[in-house]
């Protein structure tokens, strides 16, 4: 949510949708899951666990994901390490409008 109000702020108009299960909203009709995830507009997934089965639902978007295993220290230190904080979900947000470049890995 806060990365949400920092790209609102930049007139981004982001939103942010819930799916708590994948396998319930694939038994929705597809006029529903277009208008809940229109197919003709960036889509960036946030899942703190596996991303597996995300990407059907973001195209040509991103996802971020838990993709590896065997962090340990204090649970803020490990989503910040991990990337998930509003920094991160904002550049990559960026990066999906065109607006960044992908950053080289470490």
């Amino acid at each position: 949510l806060e990365a949400a109000a920092r790209l609102g702020d930049e007139g981004v108009a982001a939103r942010v949708v819930s799916l708590p299960s994948l396998e319930l909203f694939r038994e929705q009709p597809a006029s529903y899951r277009a208008e809940v995830l229109p197919p003709d507009v960036p889509r960036l997934a946030i899942e703190a666990a596996s991303p597996l089965g995300w990407h059907e639902w973001v195209g040509d978007g991103d996802v971020i994901g838990l993709e590896r295993f065997g962090a340990s220290a204090p649970g803020g230190t490990v989503m910040e390490k991990l990337g998930f904080t509003a920094a991160n979900v904002v550049e990559r947000a960026r990066m999906l409008l065109g607006q960044l470049t992908p950053r080289p890995a470490d």
